[in-house]
């Protein structure tokens, strides 16, 4: 069996991979644009993965508050239980 030194290899291949091929998805040349000099769609893939980081930025940003905001009611609520159990015992 590997030990995790190569399980962590592993799992960096297969996240960069995915990071890759999710970069080639959301960033295909159009067909109307393939005759085009390479400079265009160089331009246009900069223009794309700008909207990209920018919805990306936003997205992450209210996941970030959702899970602050559970971790916040996860508290309370633990807190509850843990002073409901101590009132019972006591």
């Amino acid at each position: 069996m590997g030990g995790w030194r190569s399980k962590l290899v592993v799992l960096m291949v297969v996240y960069f991979a995915g990071f890759a091929t999710a970069i080639y998805c959301l960033a295909p040349v159009p067909e109307d644009q393939a005759a085009e000099s390479p400079e265009k769609h160089a331009m246009h893939s900069v223009l794309k993965s700008d909207e990209f980081a920018q919805s990306f930025n936003i997205r992450m940003h209210k996941c970030l508050d959702f899970s602050k905001d559970a971790a916040r009611r996860a508290g309370v609520f633990i807190k509850q239980k843990l002073d409901d159990r101590h009132q019972t015992d006591g």
